[in-house]
């Protein structure tokens, strides 16, 4: 992807702090001739120059860069709940895409033979068929309960790069970022560890789904397949074809929700992934759907949530960043911090770097910095 400054911006930027060129320059510990340059577009800053551009001017990348489309990160997620997935918060994950390339060659070699889904729709027989494919390839039967670590083998076996993070519980913060660099054909998965159990394990098979459907990858098609596909996997039709009678015999909506409450917490995942996979195998079947309001199902499911990942992995909370480290690779088999460790004593690349591409606090930065430089 060939990137260059936004020279304008960067102009109007120097105006508004009546700096000069050289005296950026002087900031940024570079020549007066390697601004020039940027201005020009015939050179682009490394990533810590790049990183301490927009820190000094108080720019984002997108004010600081313009990328053309050709290899750009390809970015996926939904933030939690109703909130909003802004084109900010793209911007914001382009460049963390863009910030994670010369990360790649540290990784350990990524497998080439990778599953893709030929021809992914939402209707539900087909859906059902794609399920049972992916649980037979990870060795579940039909009748097996999945656990997110039933998938963690998938994601390395397709060229997708797990990396655990703790972004708390805010109501607005994302729960799983998809990056596809397209050129080097490697895909990083953030996974908030600070996601309740029921959610996580919903996040990790929507990931999944978008890992087998690159081509769909931040489209609006690619998340209504990604969600029901996670759905069909955590609970199929095989589980379904028990749990609809039952429910449907119930004596009154509340009793309902209960019976649907029990297949829920067996399998810990959420009472509306219940709620839904049952009345998608309704309609397919011409079936009456549940008596219970959507409405009050996600009114139940809020009040009954089960633990957070991190505090199930972490005791106390927050981790150690050995333990972090640890857990990122003995539990999600990561390649993504041995890589970074490499990068580090190899490059000498700062804490800045490490902040960015994760998104994290200075301060978590730092530690974790420290902790893969000794």
């Amino acid at each position: 992807m060939h990137k260059v400054i936004h020279s304008d911006n960067l102009k109007h930027a120097l105006q508004a702090r009546g700096w000069t060129q050289k005296e950026l320059a002087i900031a940024l510990e570079v020549t007066g001739q390697a601004v020039t340059n940027w201005l020009k577009g015939v050179d682009f800053p490394r990533p810590e120059k790049l990183l301490k551009l927009a820190t000094t001017l108080q720019l984002s990348f997108a004010d600081l860069v313009v990328n053309s489309t050709k290899d750009q990160p390809i970015i996926a997620f939904r933030k939690k709940g109703a909130s909003k997935t802004t084109d900010g918060h793209v911007q914001k994950a382009i460049a963390m895409g863009s910030l994670l390339k010369p990360l790649v060659p540290f990784l350990s070699e990524l497998r080439s033979l990778r599953v893709q889904i030929p021809s992914p729709t939402t209707q539900y027989e087909m859906l059902q068929a794609v399920s049972s494919e992916v649980r037979t390839r990870i060795g579940l039967g039909g009748q097996a309960i999945l656990s997110y670590e039933h998938l963690i083998g998938e994601f390395e076996a397709n060229g997708a790069v797990i990396v655990p993070v703790m972004w708390g519980e805010k109501q607005n913060h994302k729960n799983a970022l998809h990056i596809l660099l397209p050129q080097e054909k490697v895909t990083f998965i953030f996974l908030n560890l600070d996601t309740r159990i029921e959610d996580f394990k919903f996040w990790m098979a929507h990931e999944l789904a978008h890992v087998y459907t690159p081509d769909l990858a931040g489209t609006d098609q690619g998340e209504d397949f990604a969600d029901a596909m996670a759905g069909a996997l955590l609970f199929p039709k095989s589980f379904v074809e028990v749990a609809y009678p039952q429910a449907a015999r119930q004596s009154s909506a509340a009793s309902e929700i209960r019976e649907l409450q029990r297949h829920a917490n067996a399998h810990s995942i959420s009472l509306f992934s219940v709620f839904r996979e049952i009345n998608n195998y309704a309609q397919a079947h011409g079936l009456p759907a549940l008596r219970s309001k959507e409405s009050d199902i996600h009114a139940i499911r809020n009040s009954q949530r089960g633990k957070l990942v991190s505090e199930s992995l972490f005791a106390p909370l927050p981790p150690e960043p050995a333990a972090y480290v640890a857990a990122a690779q003995n539990v999600f088999r990561s390649g993504f911090f041995p890589a970074l460790q490499r990068m580090v004593k190899s490059k000498g690349t700062g804490v800045g770097y490490v902040q960015q591409i994760m998104d994290i606090s200075m301060h978590d930065a730092v530690a974790l910095h420290w902790e893969l430089s000794h």
